[in-house]
Order: C-alpha cells, then sequence, then structure tokens
C-alpha cells in the first residue's frame, strides 16, 4: 500500500497546520499565555459544580448528587464522568492538545474539512470551507457566553454527515465509524437540542440521497448502507449509554417532562421555548453583520450622531462615554443578542451560487437544509409552521431559543458553497457567477446606498430615551448598516474578481484557493475581534468571582448542615452561593419540575412577602414555611457581614410533625403549602402513598456526603418523619437499621419516611442504576468503535490503492 506524499499527504498536513496555526493565533492569550476567556455561564457552572469536584478529588468516586442547586438535583448535566471513558482521551488525539473549549474550533475545521473532501472538493477550497464554518459568528458568541458544550456539539455536525456521505459513497466501513465517532463526541458533550437538529439535517441529507440514488441503486445495495449507518448510530449510542440513560431518566422528571399541576403543560411553554426568535429580515446578518446594529452594546465610533448629541445636551462626559461604549444598537426582533449571527458574504455568495453551479442532488440537499432551518430559527415570527413542528414533532417541546438552529444554517452553507465553487471552476461557466455576482451585490448596494428608505431603525428601548438621543442612536444604527454593507461588497467584488479572473486563466485555480482563504479569514477575523478579542481573555477570572466574602465567612464558621438563599441573586440564574454553601437557588436550564413548581407557586411569592415585612422592620420568620421547611438557615442580603440573618425557624435536617394532612392531587398539596406549619403539619398524596400514622420523637444528622446521608432517629411513637432532602424517585434507597424502607415523597418535593418506635440508623443513598449499570458495556461500545475506524480507514486505503495501481 503505497501514497503519493505529494499528493496524497502534503495538502492534508498543510490544511491540518493552518488550522492549528488559526487557533494558536487568534487565541494566542490562552495558548500562550495561560489565561482564560471570561465566560459568564461557565463561571456560574463552576459554582453549581464545586461540590461534585470536590467530592470527586477527595474520594475518587462520583457524587451524581448535589445539593448545592435548588436544594438537591442529580449531577448528570452538572458533572458526571465514568470510569476508562475513552472520549476525554480521544478529544485530546484529535485536536492535538489543543485547550478547551477552543478545540472544538479545531475539530469543526477538520470535519468539515474531511467532509468537503468526501465531496470531491480540492483541499485549498476545503481549507476555506473548513475556515468558515468554524470562525463564523455563532460559534465565536458562543464561546464568548461560555456555551462550550453547544460550540462542540455543532462543530461536529460535519464530521457526522461526512460519515453518512462516505457510507453512500459505498465506503461503508469507514463511514460508519466516521459516523459513530462523530456522534459518541457529540452525544458526550451532552447538548441534546443541537443533537436534535442534527438527526433533522441527517434526514434530510438520507432523504436527498434516496430520492436521487433510488433508480441506480438497488434496494439490496441502499439496504447494506442503512444497515452500516444503523451499525454506527447503535455503536455511538452505546458509546454513551450511561449518559443517555441518566439524561433519559432525568428528563422525565425535569422541567422537559410531564406536568404535575393541572395548571401546567407538559415540556415547555411556547413563549418561553420561543423568545429568542430570529426575525425574518435579520437573516440578511448572514451577508451584513451589522443589518440589526451588532450586538446589543455595540462601542460606537468616535464622532458618531449619539456622541456628538450627548455633549450639544451637556451630558456628563463620564456618561457620555459610557453611553457609547455599551449604545443600545441593536434594533432586531430578540430580546437582546451578544452579536449577529454571520456566515461570511463569500460563503452565502458561493452558496448562492449553487442555484446554478452545484450538483443538482447538492442543491436540493444543503438547500433544503438552509431554508429550512432559517425557518426554524424564525420561530414566533412564522408561528403557523414553527407551532405546528412544536405540537407534532416527537420531543420537540423539550427545547428553548430555537435560534440556535442556524447552526445547521451556517453549517450548509459552507458546504454547499465550496461544492459549488468546486463545480464552477471545473467546469469553467462564468454564468453562474455572473448571476449570483449580480444578484448579492445588486442586494447589497442597495443596502449600502438606500437603506434609509426602507427602514426606520427604531428599537422598543428608544421609548426610553429623549427624542434627541433616540434620533441619533437611529441615524448610527442607518451608518452602522450601511457601512458594513459596504465592506461586505468590497470582499465580494473581490472575490467575483479573483474567481473571474480564474475561469479566464489569468491565475490558477491553486492561487484562487489561497487567495479565497486569505480573504474568507480576514473577514471572519474582523468582524469577530468586534466580540472577542484580548479584552476577552482574563488571568483567572473565577478568583475574582468567587473571592470569599465577610458575609461567607461569616456563615461559614458553622459547621452544620443547612442551607441558604441569596438575596443578592436570582433564584434561578445565579449559581454563586452554590460554590460555598447548599443553596436554594442556582443556574441550570433544566431544573427538577417539582422544583420549579415551588418556585413559581409558592416559594418566591412567600420570599417577597418575607422582604416586603422585613424592610418595615417585621422579620416573620415563622411565615416562611417553605423557606423553613427547605432547612434555610441563613439569609444573605450583601457582602458584608452585618448582611448575614439567622433564621432561627429553620426546620433542621430532619423532623416529626404532629399532623397529617392527606390529599387526593399534587394540585391539592401546592395549594396547601401556601398556609401549610411545616413544622407540625406534613401532606401526603393519598393516590400515589398509602396512610401514614403521625408519631412523635426526634431525629438527628450524623454524617453527610452528597450520595449518602445518615441519621439516628429517637422515636417516642412510630410514624411518619420528614427530611429537608429533595424526592427524587430514582437511584435513592432508604435503610432503617439495614433494611429497606420506600421513600415517600411529602410536602409536595420533600422525602418522607415511615419509622417505628425506638432508636433506628438511617441511611440514604444514592446509587443509580441507570449510571451503575451502563459504564461497563459504555467503554466496550467505545473501544469497538475504534476498531471500526481502523478497520474503516485501513480497508478504504487499501481499495484505493488496488484502484490506483490497477
Amino acid at each position: 500500500m503505497q501514497l503519493d506524499f505529494k499528493k496524497e499527504i502534503l495538502p492534508h498536513l498543510i490544511g491540518i497546520v493552518v488550522f492549528y496555526l488559526l487557533i494558536v493565533f487568534y487565541f494566542s492569550p490562552l495558548v500562550f499565555d495561560g489565561k482564560v476567556i471570561f465566560q459568564s455561564d461557565i463561571l456560574q457552572w463552576e459554582g453549581s459544580a464545586k461540590e461534585v469536584m470536590d467530592f470527586r478529588e477527595n474520594t475518587g468516586e462520583e457524587a451524581l448528587w448535589t445539593n448545592s442547586m435548588f436544594g438537591g438535583m442529580p449531577a448528570y448535566f452538572i458533572s458526571m464522568e465514568f470510569p476508562g471513558d475513552l472520549t476525554n482521551a480521544l478529544v485530546k488525539v484529535l485536536t492535538l492538545g489543543l485547550p478547551h473549549p477552543v478545540n472544538g474550533l479545531f475539530m469543526g475545521m477538520l470535519g468539515m474539512y474531511i467532509l468537503l473532501l468526501s465531496f470531491g472538493v480540492r483541499p485549498v477550497f476545503s481549507i476555506g470551507g473548513a475556515i468558515a464554518f468554524s470562525f463564523n459568528t455563532y460559534n465565536l458568541l458562543s464561546l464568548e457566553a461560555g456555551h462550550n458544550a453547544k460550540i462542540w456539539a455543532v462543530c461536529l455536525i460535519p464530521l457526522i454527515i461526512a460519515g453518512i456521505h462516505l457510507a453512500f459513497e459505498r465506503k461503508r466501513i469507514l463511514g460508519a465509524a466516521l459516523l459513530a465517532l462523530g456522534l459518541l463526541l457529540q452525544l458526550k458533550f451532552n447538548h441534546l437540542q443541537i443533537t436534535y437538529y442534527t438527526l433533522l439535517t441527517s434526514l434530510i441529507y438520507v432523504l436527498g440521497r434516496i430520492i436521487s440514488d433510488w433508480k441506480k441503486d438497488s434496494l439490496a445495495e441502499l439496504g447494506k448502507t442503512f444497515a452500516f449507518l444503523i451499525l454506527g448510530a447503535i455503536l455511538a449510542v452505546g458509546g454513551n449509554l450511561g449518559r443517555l440513560a441518566t439524561a433519559l431518566e432525568y428528563s422525565a422528571y425535569s422541567t422537559r417532562g410531564k406536568a404535575n399541576l393541572e395548571t401546567e403543560s407538559a415540556g415547555l411553554d411556547k413563549d418561553y421555548a420561543f423568545s429568542w426568535s430570529n426575525g425574518k429580515l435579520e437573516t440578511l446578518t448572514l451577508l451584513v453583520p451589522d443589518f440589526y446594529g451588532g450586538g446589543s452594546q455595540t462601542p460606537l465610533p468616535e464622532g458618531s450622531a449619539s456622541e456628538k448629541a450627548l455633549r450639544s445636551n451637556g451630558i456628563d462626559p463620564a456618561q457620555t462615554s459610557g453611553f457609547v461604549q455599551a449604545a443600545p444598537t441593536y434594533w432586531g426582533d430578540q430580546p437582546f443578542t451578544g452579536g449577529p449571527i454571520y456566515g461570511g458574504v463569500i460563503l452565502v455568495f458561493l452558496a448562492i451560487l449553487g442555484i446554478w453551479a452545484a450538483p443538482k442532488e447538492s442543491l436540493y440537499t444543503f438547500g433544503a437544509i438552509i431554508l429550512f432551518s432559517l425557518m426554524l430559527s424564525w420561530g414566533k415570527n412564522l408561528s403557523w409552521f414553527n407551532y405546528l413542528l412544536f405540537d407534532i414533532l416527537p420531543g420537540y417541546n423539550k427545547f428553548r431559543a430555537v435560534s440556535m438552529a442556524l447552526g445547521m444554517t451556517l453549517f450548509a452553507i459552507p458546504v454547499l458553497g465550496m461544492i459549488s465553487l468546486e463545480r464552477l471552476i471545473s467546469k469553467g461557466d462564468l454564468k453562474p457567477l455572473y448571476m449570483a455576482g449580480g444578484i448579492v451585490g445588486g442586494l447589497l448596494l442597495i443596502l449600502a446606498v438606500a437603506s434609509g428608505a426602507f427602514f426606520r431603525f427604531e428599537a422598543p428601548m428608544d421609548t426610553n430615551l429623549p427624542d434627541w438621543l433616540a434620533n441619533a442612536l437611529q441615524a448610527d444604527r442607518k451608518s452602522m448598516l450601511q457601512s458594513s454593507a459596504w465592506k461586505s461588497f468590497a470582499f465580494l467584488a473581490t472575490s467575483v474578481g479573483l474567481i473571474y479572473a480564474s475561469l479566464i486563466g489569468k491565475i490558477s485555480d491553486r492561487i484562487l484557493g489561497i487567495l479565497l482563504l486569505a480573504l474568507i479569514s480576514l473577514d471572519l477575523w474582523t468582524i469577530n475581534r468586534h466580540y472577542l478579542n484580548e479584552d476577552s481573555f482574563q488571568g483567572n477570572p473565577n478568583r475574582q468571582f468567587f473571592a470569599e466574602t465577610p458575609a461567607e465567612k461569616e456563615i461559614a464558621q458553622d459547621s452544620g448542615y443547612f442551607r441558604v438563599l441569596s438575596l443578592t441573586e436570582s433564584l434561578t440564574q445565579g449559581a454563586r452561593t452554590s460554590y460555598r454553601f447548599h443553596s436554594l437557588g442556582g443556574y441550570h436550564g433544566a431544573k427538577l419540575r417539582r422544583y420549579q413548581d415551588l418556585l413559581d407557586h409558592s416559594l418566591q411569592q412567600e420570599l417577597q412577602d418575607f422582604i416586603g415585612k422585613a424592610q418595615e422592620g417585621n422579620f416573620d420568620w415563622a411565615g416562611i414555611g417553605v423557606i423553613n421547611m427547605l432547612n434555610t438557615k441563613y439569609l444573605i442580603a450583601g457582602k458584608d457581614a452585618n448582611s448575614v440573618f439567622e433564621n432561627p425557624e429553620a426546620n433542621g435536617p430532619a423532623w416529626v410533625p404532629s399532623e397529617i394532612l392527606e390529599v387526593s392531587s399534587n394540585q391539592e398539596e401546592m395549594d396547601l403549602l401556601a398556609n401549610l406549619d411545616t413544622k407540625n403539619q406534613a401532606t401526603l398524596n393519598q393516590e400515589e402513598f398509602n396512610s401514614v400514622e403521625a408519631g412523635s420523637g426526634q431525629i438527628q444528622l450524623l454524617s453527610y456526603q452528597p450520595n449518602e446521608l445518615k441519621y439516628q432517629a429517637e422515636m417516642a411513637k412510630g410514624g411518619l418523619a420528614v427530611f429537608s432532602e429533595i424526592h427524587y424517585p430514582k437511584g435513592w434507597t432508604a435503610t432503617i437499621d439495614g433494611i429497606e424502607s420506600p421513600i415517600l415523597r411529602v410536602d409536595y418535593l420533600l422525602r418522607g419516611l415511615e419509622i417505628p418506635a425506638g432508636n433506628h440508623e438511617i441511611q440514604f443513598t444514592f446509587a443509580p442504576t441507570s449510571y451503575t449499570a451502563t459504564k461497563t458495556p459504555m467503554v466496550i461500545f467505545q473501544y469497538l468503535i475504534l476498531v471500526a475506524l481502523i478497520g474503516g480507514v485501513f480497508f478504504t486505503l487499501k481499495k484505493e490503492n488496488g484502484r490506483s495501481q490497477g
């Protein structure tokens, strides 16, 4: 088996080196200086995962449960590892040791390069398409926000589609192995919404291939292809068996699962799910990044209309500077945005060129992916379509922020664009160049010259500004759009000129590819630098973010077991408190549904009423029964030591109520909580659990670990005991003197036990079979994927070598 180094190895080595150097230079502070990207979501994740990671480091075991957020929840989506898991090593090898999370962008370029090569696109064009895919603003903005799992999931789409494509090209073993590898890693990063979009993308591609191949391929051949693809998918699922089993288990009890209350619906509410819907016209940011004013807070250039207006109206220089440095320039349909979704004018142009230049099967398939994903991203702005899908597509109502569908768009654009360029150069036809160049160039010229005739540049927030400032801001938005359109036109004109020069033989195809690569990189680099630049890197932001305050030092002196409620951060949008304490709040997109119910229908209102009374000097500790039953011993109202308030009425780790209120529905139970004396009364749903008598006695917590709690009970009379722990029906077992006892759910979401009279040792243990029974088979499947990949590469090279010799 002989390979031509110059033709078959060197171009690919050059591509890998280009990808690697691009990551290294763009993210040089991270690679060379040891800095990190300031990612607000990742800081919140560090707070939520601290207890689990500390337990792992100290014991070498997995906690699988954490009490640091929302009173307690499984740690499946927070931080979970499996012994023997190969995926971390695979990521390091495939990304050549680049640091997380920017290694995901390298993997995206590598996957797109493989995909484009599999479609017959020459290496130099494939390199340009790969860079355009990974360095679009969607990925860089996600990186800046800390959506690392989303970036990785999106960047693995090309590798997955490459596997499917190669299988249809009768390289079935290699195709199945690449599909298995890509899907294995995508499922590892656990962003199910992007995986759902990947499935939709794959279905469109497969459907397109069936339509185009069914006449030339026999049913037997198509059957073989499907068999290998199904086998690859099974291997990938098997390689993530533990992750999928725990996720599937948890989903049923999370906010994505079935509703518990009559007033709630299953899945997510439509208004919530579609709150981040891309505007139809906002699609033009793919071509003109500042079409809608960039991000919600964008620095304006020196001498802007807003700056002049502020100065002429006598506004303080410091206030003027603050406004100009973070001006509300965005005037699109979304609540706010970190920046535009820009696909690169050159790639968008090349994709449109595909209408005339691309092979029909590629045009129809990837064109359909682009159109379908854009329609999904419009969300409520195309309600007749998206609300229908929300209601009928299985599992689709579990997801939010439908603008994420643009990840599919930004995948398909460079694929179609580079396939179109390859076909155009191969055939030497000038007509597609004239048609696409004229359409895109004409649109850009209209936006650059006459946009004021079509748009008013108004945003809802303008009503909060004086007319003179709103008018100036609208003038700046217009200027931004026009300037951006002219820049896009310049890149378009240059690329059209280069392609034209190549078609008439003035420059070689290789020179064309190199110059287009440089243009694509320059275009995306300059736009991305507005949103992720040197200022985005810091030495170690978590040191400052999690620096211990005097208030936290005050609480840390208490070595007991309790929860903390911070009044300085949102109950649902902040996990800083979780870094050191067990918290009633947190930061997670999929809370336990029962806890969300408690927040919506009881806890938040109870807290508001308490704060209102406290501001008048009345600390009504006895009136916050729900907060008390969650063992909330401390409230924090600030950073100073004197801002800590100790709650004398906290119920403690466990107690024995003197009265049991029997209910017959979740709604009845929730309604009772508002006025329940949680120390002396407890509710029990008779539709789910048998009647239990009220008892008397005391219970003491002996030891605590996230996955194990031990108590000593002294029961004068046998009966129901309530524990200030969140009830979760899977994985938790309870024993009384070593004998398993059923765990009851009381007070809507707490654990309860029926304890006989006398002294007893009680132990709660969390060991879900969704984890324990799947971790070994999972690793076996991962090794099978490696074997399949090695075999696929070997047999493909052997087959290709045989053809070349023949």
